[in-house]
């Protein structure tokens, strides 16, 4: 490995968290999620966020038929990181992707870690949706990195689909922690 170890927000955005998709146990990570990122800094990890980016049109996309809530439009409110994160967001560090799983993630980490990383820590929501897509799209990319999501630190649509691709993980050698 060459690269530096990365630490890895997924879509901590508005609407997941308070607005059209948000959900108690959405919101109930961020406050803990903000204290892991200001320690991982601290480690010198390098902090990355995903952004889920959609435009106007988004619900006549495949995307939108199938979850027909609009959400993360750019340039809104809901499209935003939460102000509880804003501190650590700047223009560098933020991959603007455009459905739940990116393939431009990969590329993008290894930008940001100065070439393949050390070590990939992930976070988020949804994990049923967002987090277990990227996970296994960089696990491909980097099949000799570890890889590890904080469970805790993770939020999906409901606890038991939270659960569930949590289970996923394992089998795929994503090291749940």
């Amino acid at each position: 490995m060459d690269g530096k170890k990365v630490f890895i927000v997924i879509d901590m955005q508005n609407d997941f968290i308070t607005g059209s998709l948000g959900n108690k146990e959405c919101q109930a990570i961020v406050e803990d999620l903000k204290a892991e990122i200001k320690k991982k800094r601290e480690e010198g990890y390098e902090i990355l966020f995903t952004q889920d980016t959609h435009g106007s049109e988004y619900l006549e996309t495949q995307e939108g038929r199938n979850l027909p809530v609009t959400h993360c439009i750019r340039g809104s409110e809901g499209w935003e990181i939460i102000p509880e994160l804003a501190e650590f967001v700047n223009e560098d560090n933020v991959l603007c992707k455009g459905s739940f799983g990116d393939v431009n993630i990969g590329p993008f980490v290894e930008r940001a870690a100065g070439g393949v990383p050390e070590e990939i820590v992930m976070t988020g929501v949804c994990t049923d949706i967002c987090v277990i897509s990227n996970s296994m799209i960089l696990k491909a990319y980097f099949p000799e990195t570890p890889i590890k999501v904080m469970g805790n630190l993770c939020a999906g649509v409901s606890p038991e689909s939270h659960q569930r691709a949590l289970g996923a993980m394992g089998p795929c050698q994503i090291k749940v922690v």
